[in-house]
């Protein structure tokens, strides 16, 4: 498989399908062959995991993949097998999933050097066997995905990531590439220092995903705005957050009883219902996904059209997450939050209780929340800001803030007011602190430090907090303040604020806006009314809904998610261009020399009769576009058994008895998902009862019907016993 990495471009094309590269793909590459550390600051649907596939596929040895979402490895490795056909063995997991014959199988692999990419969860890294195994390999790179987990300023700290470095140096030194999504200046400082590569060249792409929309709505009456909204989407896949799980229910239900397919997730429901739901969104049987932030992690549905937030989110980074599994294909993504301060206020009584630091830190981030929904700025310029990134338009022609701007003034004397607060304070303070007090607030604080008897107390009158709050954000995205995120958001003055406080230039700041509710006087009367089916994107409408129905068959049948097979671009490119061979097939978007081999030769048999029997004109030439993604999502109960949980312990912590819980785990097996009990078989049972159990479902058994081998084995076994090694069996030998 080891090949010259000289002219990538065209393993680009033979392993994924596409002709060129996105943004710095290339150059992330380029420099991970050549031996160099890397750090990825790349948004979603950038291309993050391409800047490690490709060059392990193409370099000597095998790279180590670092990732914490133990349930989304099989579909990464998935989609590897996927792009290169007829090699399994190209890529392997390692996690505590894996059965014994499955471990075999890996370590057989690995140690032939067919295996170019094995996913590790950090857990499964610090394994004494584990670092022995990967001892005796080539390995070309690491790549720690995620890599924000490493830094206690991240959204998704991971304590075990903190070790990676040692366990690394334990292992072999070779390159490392650190990736992740988003991650402010302080989060990539962190991770910089614990992995010890702070000559790693950073690749910091642009955060902003230009097909994304952002829209602010007034929370009246969001329920019926909501279902119109879908309405005037029909067909397209969504998804709804909110902020209790009573809530996801009502809202799911409504949703349902008028004609909108939709299904709950919160990690309230059963850990089988739970699966089955997420399956549906993703196998396309639903077209929303009303949802908890319990949902979402890793899921990367290409073709998500919609991200609503029914209740607002407590970060920005949080927003930017959930936001942006919306358009992850590069097509069009609508982003719309309802806003109520009562929801602010929700958020705060769930902080009560919690250490005084982390207090502080979450008011921060929510206080930035508030400024984004209640501002009149660009929120594409806003949210770049957040991560550091400056927006050189003035008018982003996409949010709702540019598409129906408010009046502006010149603000230069109000800025100046605030720059001069800044500057006669002795000590630095937050934003809500100096704007109460050019709003005249005399709170408690206000009190304590005794500004209220300064001569700017009262000076921003009649304008209100929020109003100087604004004010203030945009002097930080103007660098004309500062805010300093390692002592929880204090403000200063930049040389910039003051060369503007010397001789103030011309400023347009925007009035205060007032909420209300928008759209159209549409009659939602009759909004128990029936959806339309979706139409084609461009192509061959009727071809297109059959190979979808190919698609889903196909799935079904290989147990793999539907993109995985074939994206929407890829059969929209097809349902264009009619492709009849495979070489011609090949030449649709997205569609490599592998996944045309491995799964196209149904598809384009398929368009063949339909081109013969419609008698229908090809195009003479194929257009080929870029899109890609891949993932999945886990769920609590596996979770538990990663982390290798008693199964009684996880009993209680459901709320469940033993014959439930049980029950939820054959589901799990059942939907093919691997789990591993050997560490609670091992210790409850005696290994002769495993050994002769195991053996009958091997060599016996007609079929995995728990009740055959109940009435078979019973007489000698107890219940859990065959329950116990029957779910072992599976995961080892049928999933």
């Amino acid at each position: 498989m080891d090949k010259d990495p000289s002219n990538l471009r065209v393993f680009l094309k033979e392993f994924f399908g596409y002709d060129a590269f996105k943004g710095d793909q290339e150059m992330i590459i380029r420099h991970l062959i050549a031996g160099g550390n890397a750090f990825v600051l790349m948004p979603t649907g950038g291309g993050k995991s391409l800047c490690y596939q490709l060059p392990a596929l193409v370099m000597k040895g095998t790279a180590i993949v670092i990732s914490p979402l133990i349930a989304l490895m099989k579909n990464q490795v998935d989609a590897i097998r996927g792009f290169v056909s007829g090699n399994d063995g190209i890529a392997h997991f390692l996690n505590s999933s894996l059965g014994r014959n499955q471990i075999a199988e890996v370590r057989e692999d690995l140690l032939s050097g067919a295996t170019k990419l094995l996913y590790v969860a950090p857990e499964s890294l610090t394994k004494e066997e584990n670092i022995a195994l990967l001892k005796e390999i080539d390995i070309s790179f690491y790549a720690v995905d995620e890599a924000h987990c490493i830094s206690e300023w991240g959204h998704d700290f991971r304590p075990e990531y903190r070790r990676i470095r040692s366990i690394i140096d334990e292992i072999a030194p070779a390159p490392i590439i650190a990736l992740t999504a988003t991650a402010t200046p302080k989060v990539q400082s962190d991770i910089l220092k614990n992995l010890r590569i702070q000559d790693a060249t950073v690749f910091k792409s642009s955060f902003n995903r230009p097909n994304l929309s952002y829209e602010i709505r007034d929370k009246v009456d969001p329920e019926k705005d909501i279902i119109k909204f879908i309405r005037q989407n029909q067909g397209k896949s969504g998804i709804i957050y909110c902020l209790s799980r009573k809530k996801v229910e009502e809202l799911a239900t409504l949703l349902t009883i008028n004609g909108i397919k939709a299904l709950p997730y919160h990690a309230g429901l059963d850990a089988r219902t739970r699966a089955e739901n997420q399956d549906a969104f993703l196998m396309e049987d639903v077209d929303v996904i009303v949802a908890t932030i319990a949902f979402g992690m890793g899921i990367d549905k290409p073709d998500v059209r919609f991200v609503i937030h029914y209740d607002i989110p407590k970060s920005i980074e949080g927003y930017y997450q959930e936001t942006g599994r919306a358009g992850r294909d590069g097509q069009e993504g609508q982003c719309i939050t309802y806003y109520s301060y009562k929801d602010i206020q929700k958020l705060e009584k769930f902080m009560q209780g919690k250490p005084v630091a982390e207090q502080e830190i979450g008011r921060q981030l929510l206080g930035e929340t508030v400024a984004y929904a209640e501002s009149n700025q660009c929120r594409r310029k806003l949210l770049l800001n957040y991560f550091g990134e400056d927006y050189p338009q003035d008018n982003c022609g996409s949010c709702d803030n540019c598409l129906h701007p408010r009046p502006s003034f010149d603000g230069r004397r109000e800025m100046s007011l605030v720059l001069s607060l800044v500057e006669a304070l002795p000590e630095h303070f937050k934003i809500e602190h100096l704007a109460n007090i050019l709003a005249g607030e005399a709170n408690a604080m206000i009190k304590s430090y005794h500004h209220d008897r300064l001569s700017f107390f009262g000076a921003g009158k009649p304008r209100s907090v929020k109003f100087w709050a604004t004010v203030i954000h945009q002097g930080l995205i103007l660098h004309l303040l500062e805010k300093d995120i390692e002592t929880y958001g204090l403000i200063s003055v930049t040389p910039s604020g003051r060369e503007f406080l010397a001789s103030p230039w011309k400023l347009m700041l925007v009035e205060d806006r007032n909420f209300s509710s928008e759209g159209d006087d549409e009659d939602m009367d009759d909004i128990d009314g029936a959806g339309a089916v979706r139409g084609g994107g461009g192509g061959d409408p009727i071809l297109l809904a059959m190979l979808k129905d190919l698609r889903k068959d196909m799935s079904r049948k290989l147990r793999l998610q539907p993109w995985i097979v074939f994206s929407d671009p890829s059969l929209e490119d097809m349902s264009i261009l009619y492709p009849m061979t495979i070489e011609e097939l090949r030449g649709c978007q997205g569609v490599g020399e592998g996944k045309a081999r491995k799964f196209g030769r149904e598809f384009v048999q398929l368009i063949a009769k339909y081109v013969e029997e419609n008698e229908i004109s090809r195009p003479d030439d194929f257009v080929v576009k870029t899109t890609g993604g891949k993932s999945a999502d886990k769920v609590a109960i596996i979770q538990n058994i990663d982390r290798r949980i008693p199964l009684e312990d996880i009993a209680v912590a459901r709320g469940m008895d033993m014959d439930r819980l049980m029950g939820e785990i054959e589901a799990i097996v059942a939907s093919g998902t691997r789990l591993n009990l050997d560490y609670y078989i091992n210790e409850n049972l005696d290994e002769d009862v495993v050994e002769e159990i195991y053996d009958w479902f091997r060599e016996e058994a007609s079929s995995d019907s728990l009740q055959e081998a109940m009435d078979a084995l019973s007489s000698d076994y107890d219940e859990m016993e065959i329950r116990l090694v029957r779910l072992k069996f599976l995961c080892e030998m049928a999933n």
